[in-house]
């Protein structure tokens, strides 16, 4: 049997604004009934508005438990998709733990989703005994807990009145996925938080303030409220707070900032752009511009091809070169026309061929010496 009424989902079609659809997701250990007033207060704005109760919270504290933070997501996931379904555009909105799945589905879905409403979201819990969770959920399986956190005289009973310590490891583990990728979120924003807050310190909301990439956000401090507003005394603002929110993203006063990776390019092309105008120059004053450059292309001096050094052309390089054509010439003599002057055959044009060769590697040998021993190796 439930030791905390209410939880079964709440599922309002809207009025006149009924083509678009809010998702409001309750906290840890809580139910719809939690934020039962907000949403109650939505649906009289008109709009079509969604209340699941998340896996594992249905029953009690046991059966949350035998649940984890990938079974909350799956029933988040479920809902906006069916509410997807049934509306144009579709906002989230979460509470405590809520806000957590809120901006995690941000992070997955946001091309989908409008906007995104946090009331008091979690993303981390820094008390000293939080660290020991991981150790003590392993041999105990809960704790006393499950207090309701209000200033108005006499809630509603909502949470179960013990904390499932497995289930508070896997809450854990949301909180640093969603938290290490806060970045991703681009949505249109509202974040609202109570000053005084037991359950979940405000620096959650400066820190998801100061990380996400959202260019339009909204910022909602109660003053009159703890941790659960929907049931305390600034419930009515919170209504009317997310009610003007959704209208002025509809209306386009809010929008949607660039995602990550589409500044990233931006940024990458504006560099790109900068580097190739830094090259030109446009300045009238000057002499001479980049594009009177281009079109005296012709009249600069052009490359001139160097003149090869055919080497020294003195008496020994000349008899090289006789003895080396003469004594091929004397061989195709002998050889092809069958004729021998002085009846050596081939030979004599043979030796003039090597002895031509031979002078002129001696004249090149030569030349070398004659560079090595000049100061610098010019020739003059």
């Amino acid at each position: 049997m439930s030791d905390t009424p209410q939880r079964t989902p709440i599922e309002l079609s809207g009025g006149k604004n009924s083509e678009i659809g809010v998702l409001v997701l309750h906290g840890f250990l809580g139910s719809p009934a939690s934020v039962a007033p907000w949403v109650h207060g939505l649906h009289a704005a008109g709009f079509t508005v969604s209340a699941p109760c998340l896996a594992g919270h249905q029953e009690s504290w046991q059966g949350l438990n035998h649940s984890s933070w990938e079974d909350w997501y799956d029933s988040a996931e479920k809902s906006f998709l069916e509410l997807s379904r049934r509306c144009e555009r579709v906002f989230v909105a979460g509470f405590s733990m809520g806000g957590a799945l809120a901006l995690r589905l941000s992070q997955i879905r946001g091309s989908e989703i409008t906007g995104t409403i946090l009331l008091n979201a979690s993303i981390y819990d820094e008390r000293p005994a939080m660290r020991l969770v991981p150790v003590i959920s392993k041999f105990i399986s809960s704790i006393p807990g499950g207090v309701t956190d209000v200033a108005k005289p006499n809630p509603p009973r909502h949470v179960f009145n013990r904390i499932p310590l497995r289930a508070l490891h896997s809450l854990q583990k949301l909180w640093r996925i969603t938290e290490d990728n806060l970045y991703q979120v681009d949505l249109p924003l509202m974040v609202a938080y109570s000053l005084e807050d037991h359950t979940v310190h405000p620096t959650n909301s400066e820190t998801i303030i100061d990380n996400v990439f959202s260019v339009d956000i909204r910022e909602v401090v109660f003053e009159n409220s703890y941790h659960n507003v929907a049931l305390d005394h600034d419930a009515q603002l919170l209504i009317e707070e997310s009610v003007l929110f959704i209208q002025d993203v509809i209306s386009g006063e809010l929008s949607r900032g660039e995602s990550i990776d589409e500044a990233d390019e931006r940024e990458l092309i504006d560099a790109e752009f900068e580097s190739i105008v830094s090259g030109l120059s446009l300045d009238e004053s000057a002499p001479t511009t980049y594009l009177d450059q281009l079109e005296n292309f012709e009249d600069l001096d052009s490359f001139t091809p160097p003149n090869p050094d055919l080497g020294p052309t003195d008496k020994n390089s000349r008899l090289a070169t006789l003895a080396t054509v003469g004594g091929l010439l004397y061989i195709f003599i002998v050889q092809l026309l069958d004729f021998d002057p002085i009846g050596l055959g081939s030979w004599p044009g043979i030796l003039a061929f090597i002895g031509g060769i031979a002078m002129r590697i001696w004249s090149s040998a030569q030349r070398d010496e004659d560079v090595d021993e000049g100061d610098d190796g010019a020739k003059i």
